[in-house]
């Protein structure tokens, strides 16, 4: 889950592995593979950032000896 500010500066949380496209403009809109869109205050380099350390968090098993 990654957290986002929609326009009107709202804080939602939106599920990571969800994502299907994220446009680019003045403001970036996300497309979920639901169809649902939200349009958010983030950079696409923001959005990306934080998708790709949801994963480094959440997908690579702690090394051997490492707490969670």
């Amino acid at each position: 889950m990654i957290l986002v500010t929609k326009i009107d500066g709202q804080k939602i949380v939106i599920n990571a592995e969800e994502i299907e496209t994220i446009e680019i403009g003045p403001h970036s809109v996300i497309s979920l593979k639901s169809g649902k869109k939200y349009l958010v205050k983030e950079t696409y380099e923001e959005i990306t950032q934080l998708v790709v350390e949801y994963k480094k968090k959440f997908h690579h098993p702690p090394a051997e000896g490492e707490n969670n």
